[in-house]
This record gives C-alpha cells, structure tokens and sequence, in this order.
C-alpha cells in the first residue's frame, strides 16, 4: 500500500486529493484532513493507523502496516537522480521546499535531501537549525530504539557526517536511502557502528512495525 493508493481510495471516497501521482502533497493532506473530519477522527491530515483502518477497512493488517512513510515515498521517487547528470531535475526538487543549500554538484547535500523530503511532506514538524549539517539531524523529531522504514539515520563519516532514511537493516549493515551517495539518489549500505542518531517526525505517528528487509546495495564507505 502506498500514496498512490490512498490518494485512489481517498478519491473514490469523494475527497480530491489532486493528481493521483503518489506525491504527498497539500493537496493530498487537505483531502485527508476533509476524511478525517467525515469520519470523525482526530484531524491531523497524518495517515496514521485509525485512518489507515477507515480507508481500507476490508485490509488485511499486513497491509496496512507495510504502508511507506509520506517521506520516505517521496524520497525514493527520486531514485537515479545523479548531482551532475540530473542537476537541473535534482536542484529543481531541492529548491522546490522554499529553502535551498547550493549547487549539489558542489556542496555536500545530504541533509538538503533529507530536509526537502521531510518539509514537502510533514511540514508541520520543526527541523533542526541549519538542517543542511547532517550530525544536526540528531535533534529531529523523537529518538527510536531501533530502526524502522523511513527512519531518519545520521552517521559520523571522516571530516563530517551523513544522514539518510532507513531502507533496511542487517546486523552490520543499514540500508539508506539517501542522497550525495556516489554523488546521486541511492540506496547504499553503510556500517551500523557509524550510526550515532535514530530518529522519527515528533508529528507523524511512529511506527507500529520494526520488520525491515535485509540492507542491500553497494556499501559505502565515505559519502563525500
């Protein structure tokens, strides 16, 4: 289950959210808000698990709990997007919160990444100050125990740090999705004993599921 498909349900159910293109944007949010009122539950424009359960009331609870993080979607449909190959395309979306860090060809723009993802989809939660450092990440939201999809990850690296989204885990390795990976969009793994944040949006609901794939992709070393 993902946006697209809540987008899908939420339109037949006569609540526009815009184009069904799996973008959570505010027009997709008024349209939960407008949802949330109807059914009366709390009104917060979150697809958290009670309006998951009135949206897809015949889901099975496998389902419901497989649904990817506004974030997290939004992220990975940038996937490939190369700093230098893709710059106008890539900037574009960067810039396309209101704020911007420079060109990602020439800065380091892994909290950029991050921090557009997050605004363009949860923007009512504050982000750390200078969101473009990747060790402030370390102040975002709430702290998780452990990982969980779409969990913010902020590493210590040689002469700074990184900062991705959870994509999965294994007991050496994290996946992240993130970007300035091998200079673009990717999923990489890089070792757990680099991580030194787990964090998740203060509001949106945290997760009610941990399982996560097992970290794939070309291990990294230094995202320089």
């Amino acid at each position: 289950m993902d946006v697209r498909a809540i987008q899908t349900e939420l339109k037949r159910c006569g609540f526009d959210p815009g184009p069904i293109d799996g973008a959570w944007g505010a027009k997709t949010r008024a349209a939960v808000r407008r949802f949330q009122d109807d059914r009366r539950l709390t009104v917060d424009g979150l697809v958290g698990p009670q309006t998951l359960k009135a949206l897809f009331p015949a889901a099975h609870p496998i389902a419901i709990t497989a649904l990817e993080p506004p974030w997290y979607a939004e992220a990975k449909r940038r996937m490939g997007l190369h700093e230098v190959r893709d710059k106008k395309a890539l900037w574009d979306w960067l810039k396309s919160d209101g704020k911007q860090l420079g060109d990602p060809s020439k800065l380091p723009w892994c909290g950029d990444f991050v921090a557009t993802a997050l605004a363009l989809t949860t923007p009512d939660d504050p982000q750390p100050t200078n969101p473009y450092w990747a060790q402030n990440w370390q102040k975002f939201g709430v702290p998780l125990g452990k990982p969980a999809l779409g969990a913010v990850l902020v590493f210590v690296r040689p002469g700074g740090g990184h900062v991705g989204f959870c994509a999965g885990a294994d007991s050496a390795y994290y996946a992240v999705l993130g970007g300035n990976q091998s200079n673009a969009v990717t999923i990489a793994r890089i070792e757990r004993s680099r991580c030194i944040g787990i964090r998740w949006p203060k509001t949106y609901p945290l997760p009610s599921s941990f399982a996560l794939v097992t970290a794939a992709g070309a291990i990294s070393k230094n995202e320089a």
